[in-house]
This record gives structure tokens, sequence and C-alpha cells, in this order.
């Protein structure tokens, strides 16, 4: 059997901070965008999962299968609002470890 290759994203809210989304707004928000987009089958592909989200430095970090990474880099760039506030998500860094990931955070 053949091991799936993932990949990790580091991004960035561009939201005030007097309207932080919670975990769960902000993965839905990504949830939603995605399915918008591509559908439950595309959406169902990428197998996104929140690894960490940091509402100090307003910073979230994803995991996603290789194949869906483009599609959910699209989405992404999409999300206008997160829990009816605007917002904007950007991504900073992509890595294939969570190490090699956070070496990358700390020289930005």
């Amino acid at each position: 059997m053949k091991r799936i290759k993932r990949r990790y994203l580091a991004l960035q809210l561009d939201i005030p901070v007097d309207s932080l989304p919670s975990e769960r707004e902000f993965i839905d928000a990504i949830w939603g965008a995605i399915t918008l987009i591509y559908g439950e089958y595309g959406a169902s592909q990428a197998n996104i999962v929140l690894i960490n989200f940091d509402v100090e430095h307003k910073r979230a970090v994803i995991r996603v299968n290789l194949p869906a990474l483009n599609n959910l880099r699209t989405s992404i760039a999409t999300i206008t609002q997160i829990a009816n506030k605007p917002a904007a998500v950007h991504v900073i860094a992509i890595s294939g470890t969570i190490k090699a990931l956070k070496k990358q955070l700390q020289t930005l």
C-alpha cells in the first residue's frame, strides 16, 4: 500500500483583533470555501485537519493531502469573511513536516 503524502500549511489571518474567530469558525470557513468550489467530493479528497491555531499571532497550521494542495490554496484565497466578519487568510509557508514548517516560521 502506498503512503499518503501530506503537506502542512502555515496561514496568517488578516482580521481585527477584536473579532478573532474560534477554531471551529476558522475550520468551518476553510471547509466552506473548498466545498463551494470543488464540492463535497473535492473537499473530502483534501482531508483537511487543523493542527494548531494561535490566537496571539493570528496564525494557524493545517494539514492537507498533497494532491489537493493547489485546490486548497485556491479555496483559501476566496475567503472574505469568517463567522460573518470581514477577514482574509494568507498562506505564508508550506512544508512536508511540522518541524520544517516551524523552522520556516522562525525566520519570518
